[in-house]
């Protein structure tokens, strides 16, 4: 199961919406006879990868999956029903599938007589396909905040520049977690300061067979006016989504987003007026099958998702250098006393060139994890 969580590792970044998977096919003897996972979105599932591997290899054999097997049919067949035309006969998984559509894969192998359990190494598992699980138990994308800051805390300098405050190695992993998310999201102040290009650009990508899977940029502009022609999120390198309000103007727009690279949603103003509403962003973009966010925006923005609840970890990358004033990293969030501050659990601590890089995530409940063991009547028992 190990290797299955290893496996579904190598699909982060390119399945969504769909959950990363990975399987492992032992033959009756318990030797491992064939591997693999979920590649892209559309494609074959890792069931199918795996049992293709093994032929009929897998027949009185048994799969070790990260999540329950699929009982539908979607772009590919239902796997549960794959799992049993291939002859395997015990299933363990590690995660049952929590979306309602998906879910029945273990009834439906127990049904078939499969020996089916769940549970297996569940919090590893979980842990690979935590953006996947929060967004299903959400119903919005899972949203990481990424900053850089200095030592004390400032994310530029009193005069406002900010070029550079972490290393090349910190900015370069920074791409790394673009490649990853599904959308990236700034907001109207950056867009003006900085005209980002959001892009993910990855060393070589040419070396891994495929070119780097690029995020819907986002921005955030109230009242469409931070995005001017030229700007370089309307280059066509990647998709682009301007989020503005209700009664704002886009006649300057309009010229670009015809040609499908560039599009404009309306939502309605946050509560009292103040930019947009984050849960109106998320809802949003989880129609259009977002489900990871990387924010990027200033110290406003991040204050808003945090006040919105909107914000489920956080990465850091924190520069050995002190700047004594400029602007911090955070500003809002709704916290007005100690008591009411957001403690987040460190997940983990890096070192990036001469930077750190700390990764924590908010606590809660763990995403969606059940585990129930279904074993079909008189199977046998494991040796």
């Amino acid at each position: 199961m190990r290797r299955a969580v290893a496996l579904a590792a190598r699909g982060a970044g390119e399945t969504s919406p769909n959950p990363v998977v990975g399987c492992v096919i032992l033959n009756a003897a318990g030797e491992p006879v064939g591997e693999g996972y979920h590649q892209r979105a559309g494609g074959p599932h890792a069931e199918i990868h795996a049992l293709r591997a093994a032929g009929e290899h897998a027949r009185g054999g048994t799969a070790l999956v990260t999540l329950e097997p699929c009982d539908h049919t979607g772009r590919t067949g239902p796997c549960s029903r794959a799992l049993i035309d291939a002859g395997i006969a015990r299933v363990r998984y590690a995660v049952a599938d929590p979306h309602a559509a998906a879910a029945g894969g273990a009834a439906t192998l127990a049904a078939a007589g499969v020996d089916v359990a769940g549970g297996l190494l569940a919090a590893e598992a979980a842990e690979v396909n935590r953006a996947w699980l929060t967004s299903v138990r959400h119903g919005r994308p899972f949203v990481r905040w990424k900053f850089a800051a200095t030592l004390d805390g400032r994310t530029a300098a009193a005069d406002g520049s900010s070029r550079w405050i972490t290393s090349p190695a910190a900015r370069a992993d920074v791409h790394r977690l673009r490649a990853a998310a599904d959308a990236v999201v700034v907001g109207s102040g950056t867009a003006r300061a900085d005209d980002p290009h959001l892009a993910a650009r990855l060393p070589d990508p040419a070396a891994s067979g495929s070119a780097v899977r690029q995020p819907l940029r986002v921005v955030l502009d109230t009242g469409a006016t931070a995005v001017k022609p030229g700007a370089r999120v309307l280059d066509g390198a990647a998709p682009t989504l301007i989020a503005v309000a209700e009664d704002a103007g886009t006649a300057h727009l309009a010229g670009r987003t015809g040609d499908g690279t560039v599009s404009v949603v309306r939502l309605p103003r946050a509560p009292g007026g103040q930019g947009l509403s984050v849960p109106a962003l998320l809802e949003a973009l989880y129609a259009r099958d977002v489900r990871s966010v990387l924010l990027e925006g200033g110290a406003r923005l991040a204050g808003s998702f945090v006040a919105a609840g909107a914000v489920d970890e956080v990465t850091a990358y924190l520069a050995p250098a002190l700047l004594g004033a400029g602007p911090a990293a955070l500003a809002g969030g709704g916290i007005g006393t100690i008591a009411e501050a957001l403690r987040l659990e460190v997940t983990a601590v890096d070192r990036i060139g001469p930077d750190l890089r700390i990764t924590a995530a908010v606590p809660g409940p763990p995403p969606a994890i059940r585990t129930p063991s279904v074993t079909a009547p008189d199977a046998p028992e494991e040796n």
